[in-house]
Protein backbone atom coordinates (compact mmCIF):
# COMPACT_ATOMS: atom_id res chain seq x y z
CA UNK A 1 0.00 0.00 0.00
CA UNK A 2 1.63 3.48 -1.04
CA UNK A 3 2.64 5.60 2.26
CA UNK A 4 0.81 7.72 4.58
CA UNK A 5 1.03 11.28 5.63
CA UNK A 6 0.15 11.97 9.42
CA UNK A 7 -1.27 14.92 10.18
CA UNK A 8 -3.84 16.51 13.06
CA UNK A 9 -6.38 19.01 13.57
CA UNK A 10 -7.27 20.53 17.02
CA UNK A 11 -10.57 21.13 18.01
CA UNK A 12 -12.13 21.72 21.10
CA UNK A 13 -8.52 21.43 22.75
CA UNK A 14 -8.68 18.21 21.57
CA UNK A 15 -6.19 16.74 18.53
CA UNK A 16 -7.72 14.29 15.65
CA UNK A 17 -5.55 11.84 14.28
CA UNK A 18 -5.56 12.15 10.56
CA UNK A 19 -4.19 9.82 8.10
CA UNK A 20 -3.51 11.37 4.90
CA UNK A 21 -2.99 9.61 1.50
CA UNK A 22 -1.82 11.78 -1.36
CA UNK A 23 -3.45 11.65 -4.93
CA UNK A 24 -6.19 13.14 -7.58
CA UNK A 25 -9.08 15.11 -5.90
CA UNK A 26 -11.77 15.13 -5.12
CA UNK A 27 -10.91 13.31 -2.29
CA UNK A 28 -12.68 10.40 -0.49
CA UNK A 29 -12.84 11.17 3.19
CA UNK A 30 -13.91 7.90 5.49
CA UNK A 31 -15.12 7.98 8.56
CA UNK A 32 -15.07 4.98 11.00
CA UNK A 33 -18.12 3.04 13.41
CA UNK A 34 -17.62 3.63 17.51
CA UNK A 35 -14.85 2.05 18.83
CA UNK A 36 -13.11 1.59 15.89
CA UNK A 37 -10.43 3.94 14.03
CA UNK A 38 -9.40 5.30 10.68
CA UNK A 39 -6.99 2.52 9.57
CA UNK A 40 -9.89 -0.03 9.72
CA UNK A 41 -10.67 1.52 6.01
CA UNK A 42 -6.85 0.29 4.73
CA UNK A 43 -8.61 -2.25 2.50
CA UNK A 44 -10.79 -0.14 1.12
CA UNK A 45 -8.84 2.68 0.31
CA UNK A 46 -6.26 0.38 -1.68
CA UNK A 47 -8.50 -0.26 -3.98
CA UNK A 48 -8.27 3.65 -5.25
CA UNK A 49 -4.40 3.69 -5.67
CA UNK A 50 -4.58 7.15 -7.86
CA UNK A 51 -7.14 8.74 -5.48
CA UNK A 52 -6.68 10.98 -2.63
CA UNK A 53 -8.07 9.45 0.35
CA UNK A 54 -8.39 10.55 3.89
CA UNK A 55 -9.18 8.77 6.86
CA UNK A 56 -9.69 10.08 10.34
CA UNK A 57 -9.39 8.71 14.18
CA UNK A 58 -12.70 10.60 15.75
CA UNK A 59 -11.97 11.72 19.14
CA UNK A 60 -11.99 9.17 21.58
CA UNK A 61 -10.73 6.47 19.24
CA UNK A 62 -6.87 5.65 17.77
CA UNK A 63 -4.48 7.79 18.23
CA UNK A 64 -6.64 11.26 18.84
CA UNK A 65 -7.52 12.87 22.35
CA UNK A 66 -9.45 10.64 24.97
CA UNK A 67 -12.13 13.08 26.21
CA UNK A 68 -13.54 11.99 29.60
CA UNK A 69 -17.28 10.80 29.36
CA UNK A 70 -19.88 11.61 28.54
CA UNK A 71 -19.40 11.40 24.82
CA UNK A 72 -22.11 13.37 22.86
CA UNK A 73 -22.28 12.11 19.15
CA UNK A 74 -22.13 16.50 17.81
CA UNK A 75 -18.58 16.47 19.20
CA UNK A 76 -17.61 14.27 16.11
CA UNK A 77 -19.25 16.53 13.63
CA UNK A 78 -16.83 19.35 15.05
CA UNK A 79 -13.89 17.09 14.19
CA UNK A 80 -15.43 16.16 10.86
CA UNK A 81 -15.49 20.17 9.96
CA UNK A 82 -12.01 20.66 11.64
CA UNK A 83 -10.40 18.04 9.03
CA UNK A 84 -13.15 18.90 5.94
CA UNK A 85 -11.41 22.87 6.81
CA UNK A 86 -7.87 21.68 7.78
CA UNK A 87 -7.38 19.82 4.68
CA UNK A 88 -9.61 21.88 2.29
CA UNK A 89 -12.38 18.53 1.32
CA UNK A 90 -14.50 21.11 0.59
CA UNK A 91 -15.79 18.98 -2.83
CA UNK A 92 -15.04 15.29 -1.30
CA UNK A 93 -17.00 12.18 -1.09
CA UNK A 94 -17.79 11.27 2.27
CA UNK A 95 -17.76 7.67 3.37
CA UNK A 96 -18.85 6.55 6.77
CA UNK A 97 -19.49 3.04 8.64
CA UNK A 98 -22.03 3.32 11.43
CA UNK A 99 -21.77 6.39 13.70
CA UNK A 100 -19.37 7.53 10.70
CA UNK A 101 -22.44 7.80 8.69
CA UNK A 102 -24.18 9.46 10.90
CA UNK A 103 -21.52 11.81 11.18
CA UNK A 104 -21.00 12.27 7.58
CA UNK A 105 -24.54 13.49 7.40
CA UNK A 106 -25.02 15.37 9.91
CA UNK A 107 -21.89 17.44 9.08
CA UNK A 108 -23.65 18.39 5.83
CA UNK A 109 -20.16 19.11 3.86
CA UNK A 110 -19.63 16.64 1.38
CA UNK A 111 -20.49 16.49 -2.63
CA UNK A 112 -21.68 12.70 -2.10
CA UNK A 113 -22.02 10.56 0.49
CA UNK A 114 -21.85 6.44 0.47
CA UNK A 115 -23.24 5.53 4.16
CA UNK A 116 -22.42 1.68 5.20
CA UNK A 117 -25.11 0.92 7.65
CA UNK A 118 -25.39 3.75 9.09
CA UNK A 119 -26.69 3.95 12.92
CA UNK A 120 -29.62 6.42 11.63
CA UNK A 121 -32.76 4.87 14.05
CA UNK A 122 -35.85 4.74 12.83
CA UNK A 123 -37.61 7.95 14.19
CA UNK A 124 -39.64 6.75 16.99
CA UNK A 125 -36.31 5.44 18.58
CA UNK A 126 -35.34 8.82 19.16
CA UNK A 127 -37.84 9.36 21.22
CA UNK A 128 -35.63 10.02 24.71
CA UNK A 129 -36.87 6.90 26.53
CA UNK A 130 -34.84 3.74 27.05
CA UNK A 131 -30.98 3.97 26.79
CA UNK A 132 -29.06 0.95 25.50
CA UNK A 133 -27.37 -1.16 28.25
CA UNK A 134 -24.18 -1.21 27.28
CA UNK A 135 -22.50 -2.03 30.45
CA UNK A 136 -21.12 -5.32 28.69
CA UNK A 137 -18.86 -2.90 26.61
CA UNK A 138 -17.50 -1.18 30.59
CA UNK A 139 -16.47 -5.18 31.21
CA UNK A 140 -14.09 -5.17 27.97
CA UNK A 141 -10.66 -6.46 28.40
CA UNK A 142 -8.50 -3.50 27.64
CA UNK A 143 -5.09 -4.65 28.40
CA UNK A 144 -2.93 -6.70 26.00
CA UNK A 145 0.23 -8.39 25.99
CA UNK A 146 1.24 -7.49 21.78
CA UNK A 147 -1.12 -7.29 19.15
CA UNK A 148 -0.97 -10.74 17.84
CA UNK A 149 -2.38 -11.63 21.50
CA UNK A 150 -5.41 -9.69 20.73
CA UNK A 151 -5.64 -11.01 17.13
CA UNK A 152 -5.34 -14.58 17.98
CA UNK A 153 -8.18 -14.44 20.80
CA UNK A 154 -10.69 -12.87 18.49
CA UNK A 155 -10.33 -14.37 14.93
CA UNK A 156 -12.70 -17.32 16.00
CA UNK A 157 -15.06 -15.60 17.84
CA UNK A 158 -17.91 -13.24 16.49
CA UNK A 159 -18.59 -10.94 15.65
CA UNK A 160 -14.84 -11.38 13.73
CA UNK A 161 -14.56 -14.62 12.87
CA UNK A 162 -15.95 -13.38 9.40
CA UNK A 163 -14.00 -10.67 9.02
CA UNK A 164 -11.01 -10.54 6.64
CA UNK A 165 -8.43 -11.47 8.46
CA UNK A 166 -6.03 -8.59 7.37
CA UNK A 167 -8.70 -6.28 8.08
CA UNK A 168 -9.00 -7.87 11.57
CA UNK A 169 -5.33 -7.15 12.15
CA UNK A 170 -5.49 -3.52 10.76
CA UNK A 171 -8.00 -3.35 13.94
CA UNK A 172 -5.57 -4.77 16.27
CA UNK A 173 -2.65 -3.41 15.43
CA UNK A 174 -3.69 0.44 14.90
CA UNK A 175 -6.77 -0.22 17.96
CA UNK A 176 -4.06 -0.54 20.64
CA UNK A 177 -1.85 2.12 22.29
CA UNK A 178 1.26 1.47 24.63
CA UNK A 179 1.04 1.68 28.40
CA UNK A 180 3.74 1.15 30.49
CA UNK A 181 4.84 -2.65 29.36
CA UNK A 182 1.58 -3.41 27.75
CA UNK A 183 -1.24 -2.43 25.38
CA UNK A 184 -4.46 -0.63 26.20
CA UNK A 185 -7.60 -0.37 23.62
CA UNK A 186 -7.56 3.08 21.83
CA UNK A 187 -10.89 3.70 22.24
CA UNK A 188 -11.40 3.37 26.07
CA UNK A 189 -13.82 0.51 27.05
CA UNK A 190 -16.03 3.85 29.36
CA UNK A 191 -15.62 6.18 26.47
CA UNK A 192 -17.36 3.51 23.81
CA UNK A 193 -19.70 2.83 25.97
CA UNK A 194 -21.18 6.58 26.64
CA UNK A 195 -21.48 6.80 22.56
CA UNK A 196 -23.64 3.78 22.80
CA UNK A 197 -25.79 5.31 25.48
CA UNK A 198 -26.29 8.40 23.81
CA UNK A 199 -26.95 7.07 20.23
CA UNK A 200 -30.87 7.62 20.53
CA UNK A 201 -31.07 10.69 22.45
CA UNK A 202 -33.70 13.37 20.66
CA UNK A 203 -30.31 15.80 19.99
CA UNK A 204 -28.85 12.45 17.59
CA UNK A 205 -31.96 12.13 15.65
CA UNK A 206 -31.03 13.53 12.15
CA UNK A 207 -34.43 12.77 10.55
CA UNK A 208 -35.32 16.74 10.46
CA UNK A 209 -32.60 17.97 8.39
CA UNK A 210 -32.79 14.54 5.70
CA UNK A 211 -35.07 16.32 3.35
CA UNK A 212 -32.51 18.92 3.06
CA UNK A 213 -29.75 17.06 1.75
CA UNK A 214 -29.38 17.69 -2.07
CA UNK A 215 -26.58 15.64 -2.71
CA UNK A 216 -26.34 12.34 -3.64
CA UNK A 217 -26.63 9.83 -1.48
CA UNK A 218 -25.92 6.25 -1.58
CA UNK A 219 -27.62 4.12 1.51
CA UNK A 220 -25.61 0.28 1.93
CA UNK A 221 -28.00 -1.38 4.64
CA UNK A 222 -27.12 -4.94 5.90
CA UNK A 223 -29.68 -7.47 5.97
CA UNK A 224 -29.59 -8.27 9.54
CA UNK A 225 -32.37 -6.84 10.72
CA UNK A 226 -32.23 -5.53 14.35
CA UNK A 227 -34.80 -6.80 17.10
CA UNK A 228 -37.06 -4.47 19.26
CA UNK A 229 -35.47 -4.68 23.05
CA UNK A 230 -32.17 -6.11 22.04
CA UNK A 231 -28.70 -4.99 21.50
CA UNK A 232 -26.73 -7.09 18.72
CA UNK A 233 -23.71 -5.86 17.20
CA UNK A 234 -24.40 -7.27 14.20
CA UNK A 235 -27.62 -5.99 13.23
CA UNK A 236 -28.62 -3.31 10.76
CA UNK A 237 -28.98 0.11 13.08
CA UNK A 238 -30.00 1.67 10.17
CA UNK A 239 -33.82 2.96 9.32
CA UNK A 240 -35.42 0.75 6.53
CA UNK A 241 -36.83 3.83 4.52
CA UNK A 242 -33.97 5.79 4.74
CA UNK A 243 -32.76 6.57 1.31
CA UNK A 244 -36.28 7.41 0.56
CA UNK A 245 -35.74 10.52 2.79
CA UNK A 246 -33.33 12.03 1.17
CA UNK A 247 -34.25 13.91 -2.34
CA UNK A 248 -31.27 12.00 -4.42
CA UNK A 249 -30.89 8.94 -1.84
CA UNK A 250 -30.30 5.45 -3.56
CA UNK A 251 -30.93 2.32 -1.37
CA UNK A 252 -28.76 -0.91 -1.63
CA UNK A 253 -30.03 -3.58 0.52
CA UNK A 254 -27.45 -6.11 1.01
CA UNK A 255 -29.33 -9.55 2.08
CA UNK A 256 -27.26 -12.12 3.97
CA UNK A 257 -24.70 -9.03 5.61
CA UNK A 258 -24.73 -8.05 8.56
CA UNK A 259 -23.42 -4.98 10.01
CA UNK A 260 -19.87 -5.26 9.28
CA UNK A 261 -19.82 -4.89 5.94
CA UNK A 262 -15.99 -2.85 5.44
CA UNK A 263 -14.81 -5.68 7.44
CA UNK A 264 -15.90 -8.46 5.39
CA UNK A 265 -16.58 -7.50 1.91
CA UNK A 266 -14.61 -4.38 1.10
CA UNK A 267 -15.08 -4.59 -2.42
CA UNK A 268 -18.50 -4.19 -2.06
CA UNK A 269 -17.91 -0.53 -0.49
CA UNK A 270 -15.58 0.35 -3.27
CA UNK A 271 -18.13 -0.71 -5.89
CA UNK A 272 -20.59 1.62 -4.51
CA UNK A 273 -17.55 4.56 -4.40
CA UNK A 274 -17.00 3.63 -7.66
CA UNK A 275 -20.61 3.99 -8.73
CA UNK A 276 -20.66 8.04 -7.38
CA UNK A 277 -17.42 8.24 -8.70
CA UNK A 278 -18.79 7.55 -12.28
CA UNK A 279 -22.04 9.18 -11.73
CA UNK A 280 -20.43 12.54 -10.84
CA UNK A 281 -17.60 12.59 -13.67
CA UNK A 282 -20.75 11.11 -16.50
CA UNK A 283 -22.28 14.88 -14.83
CA UNK A 284 -19.98 16.62 -15.35
CA UNK A 285 -18.75 15.69 -18.57
CA UNK A 286 -15.14 14.06 -17.42
CA UNK A 287 -14.03 10.65 -17.47
CA UNK A 288 -13.98 8.34 -13.89
CA UNK A 289 -10.69 7.85 -12.21
CA UNK A 290 -10.31 3.98 -11.46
Amino acid sequence: MRAVQRRSVVVDDLEIEVWNWPGDDPALVFAHATGFHGRCWDRVIEMFPGRHCVALDFRGHGHSSKPEPPNYWAGFVLDMHAVVEGLGLWDAVGIGHSMGGHTVVAAQCFAAMVLVDPTIFPKHMYDGGERYDASFIRRRRNRWKSVEEMFERFRGRAPFESWRPEILHDYCEYGLLPDGDELVLACPPDVEASIYEHSREPASNLHPILGSVTVPVTVMRAGVPMVPGTFNLAASPTASDLASEFPHGRDVLLTGRNHFIPMEAPELVADEIRRVISDRKARSGGCALP
